[in-house]
């Protein structure tokens, strides 16, 4: 009930961002609705697909119904890398993607995969509401993509089907599903793991089958996922804290008015605040549930962890742009 009370006071807001881009009352308006259509891979049941429709009832009122979000999700327009290239096309208007799927089209991005890069949740919320985090969000302009901001994506830690993971060495040549993400791919390397890329939705019957043995994620994933029907162990070690991006395609943007964008924004961080809560009370529903169906939660030392992925840092520190944004980042965690 508590993120519900906190969805219905957060509407009060749109009323403040009516008055500070000039909507509704005497605000000159652009004539016609405004349909965009934005497509992501995420179950109906996840917290994003949630802020998101969040986000479209909230600029819907906003705008008195001149701007309207029309959300395709489950994969309905493709999966994430297809979804990034329809934006490119034009096809596109919105999507949202992890920040490891978006590194093939904005390389920046893939700081946000580093392990173990943020000192705590604070700590990433100020780096993202930072210059980096803007520095972030504008790296894919020139290649079509604009950044509207990040939802909170939580920590990605194992979970695997025939034991647990306690240390890196329990890792030792297990095929580990991730995402197609050099980062990631490197990171399961430098564990000593076999990392294997698949798709989401073929990822169920990838660990049924034995394909692979076992996976990476949030909470929420796993579960929504039912992938916990198949592996019995979660092991927290919490390796990296990507997040969701929301982006739209050059060609609709461009299309928009500067008071249009502002909205658009301004709408789109109430939804962020909204799925914060959402997303803790949603996690703290998935681990009583993991309970319920007995899936063994394993809370690892993460030390061993930290010192066997210190390579990846070495590593990145040849790469100035990944360089220069680390260094950033640390001095935001050193303030």
């Amino acid at each position: 009930m508590k993120v519900f009370r906190s969805a219905f006071i957060m509407f009060f807001i749109v009323l403040t961002i009516m008055v500070s881009t000039g909507c509704g009352g005497g605000g000159e308006k652009v004539e016609g609705e405004i349909n965009l259509k934005l497509g992501h891979a995420l179950d109906i049941n996840h917290p994003v697909h949630k802020a998101m429709k969040f986000w479209a009832d909230t600029l819907k009122k906003a705008t008195d119904g001149r701007i309207i979000i029309k959300i395709y999700p489950g994969g309905q327009l493709g999966a994430e890398k297809e979804l990034v290239e329809q934006l490119q096309m034009g096809t596109l208007d919105l999507t949202k993607v992890s920040s490891a799927g978006l590194e093939a089209f904005v390389p920046q991005m893939k700081v946000l995969g580093m392990p173990y890069l943020f000192s705590s949740k604070d700590h990433k919320w100020k780096v993202l509401n930072s210059a980096v985090g803007k520095e972030l969000l504008a790296a894919g302009s020139d290649r079509g993509l604009i950044g509207i901001g990040f939802y909170e994506a939580g920590e990605r830690s194992f979970y695997t089907k025939n034991g647990p993971i306690r240390t890196p060495a329990d890792l030792k040549n297990l095929k580990i599903r991730v995402i197609k993400s050099p980062m990631a791919i490197n990171l399961l390397k430098t564990l000593g793991a076999s990392p294997t890329p698949i798709s989401w939705g073929e990822l169920y019957t990838a660990l049924q089958q034995g394909t692979v043995d076992g996976a990476e994620n949030n909470p929420p994933s796993f579960v929504s996922a039912r992938h916990y029907e198949v592996c019995k162990y979660y092991s927290l070690d919490k390796h990296t804290s990507p997040m969701d991006v929301v982006l739209a395609g050059k060609k609709a943007w461009d299309k928009l008015t500067e008071a249009d964008k502002a909205i658009m924004i301004e709408t789109f961080n109430v939804s962020v605040e909204y799925q914060k809560q959402l997303w803790a009370e949603v996690v703290k529903q998935n681990f009583a549930h993991l309970d319920s169906v007995g899936v063994e939660v394993i809370i690892p030392d993460q030390v061993p962890f930290i010192e066997a992925v210190a390579p990846l840092y070495k590593e990145y520190a040849k790469d100035e742009v990944i360089s220069s944004l680390l260094k950033k980042i640390q001095a935001i965690n050193a303030e």
